[in-house]
């Protein structure tokens, strides 16, 4: 009989990742990944401002990653930088400054492990209904614009061509990336929510015929990682955490493993491509 603290541990890690699997795929397609990895360092700072002006953290750190995101896409159009400076200038300017902020709170005692690693077995019933809600709301927006998304995602000439929005459903996307960094923040840390949405993703490619099919791939598979990374911590001692990426990490190394099933799949697979073409 499984303990009531990790069983809420389970339900919200698996929560975490139906959300992150989908959103996973377009930081995979769009080459993205340190567009997340620079939101979740931005979380830091707003859980800094959170304890400054004594309100919720969930929301401190999703107000940071939409003025995060919002600064990007001002810096993108006037200055001179790639995107990847842009991002990496964001990213460890909002950690520095989050820890220089805490460091100056001294009546504050700050646990920055568990803010930089999660503490998924400390999850109370609210943070379940949180993760669960969120992201029932998360998804429902990234269905409907799943099109437009997708389509600015292969083509943004075409999409826009096509009498889409292009622009508008990349801006809803980095509203999502941010309301799932402050949902999952609790849960499993800001260092570690970016590997949750990028491995999951990139073991799903080899499996997934089609992008939809790509996007509940990674979801079952982000669960399984969180369900094995738990059951690992549980009888190793391990930090749950860490050992949820670990076991997402084991499940993407199978994944890329020349297993002769997989490639019968993989030429099966490419051969129905072909004759859809």
């Amino acid at each position: 009989m499984l303990d009531d603290f990790f069983t809420r541990a389970l339900i919200a890690g698996a929560g975490v990742a139906l959300i992150a699997g989908p959103l996973g795929c377009f930081i995979v397609w769009r080459r993205l990944a340190y567009f997340g990895d620079t939101l979740s360092h931005a979380a830091l700072l707003g859980v800094a401002l959170a304890f400054l002006f004594e309100i919720n953290i969930t929301l401190a750190v999703f107000g940071v990653a939409i003025c995060v995101s919002l600064a990007l896409l001002l810096l993108q159009k006037n200055a001179s930088l790639s995107s990847d400076a842009l991002l990496g200038l964001l990213s460890h300017s909002a950690l520095a400054i989050g820890l220089v902020a805490l460091a100056f709170m001294t009546w504050v005692r700050v646990d920055l492990m568990g803010f930089l690693f999660g503490d998924i077995l400390a999850v109370t019933p609210s943070d379940i209904a949180i993760v669960w809600a969120g992201g029932a709301v998360v998804l429902l927006i990234l269905v409907l614009i799943w099109r437009s998304l997708f389509a600015a995602t292969v083509n943004i000439e075409l999409a826009q061509a096509e009498g889409m929005n292009p622009e508008r459903a990349n801006i809803i996307f980095m509203l999502l990336m941010a309301a799932v960094i402050a949902i999952s923040m609790k849960i499993v840390g800001v260092l570690l929510i970016t590997a949750l949405l990028i491995i999951p993703a990139a073991a799903a490619r080899r499996f997934a015929s089609g992008p939809e099919q790509m996007a509940i791939l990674a979801a079952l598979i982000g669960v399984a990682g969180v369900f094995g990374g738990l059951f690992g911590s549980l009888e190793w001692d391990t930090p749950a955490g860490p050992s949820i990426v670990v076991a997402a990490l084991g499940l993407f190394i199978i994944s890329i493993l020349p297993i002769p099933f997989m490639k019968a799949y993989n030429s099966n697979t490419n051969a129905e491509r072909g004759s859809e073409r």
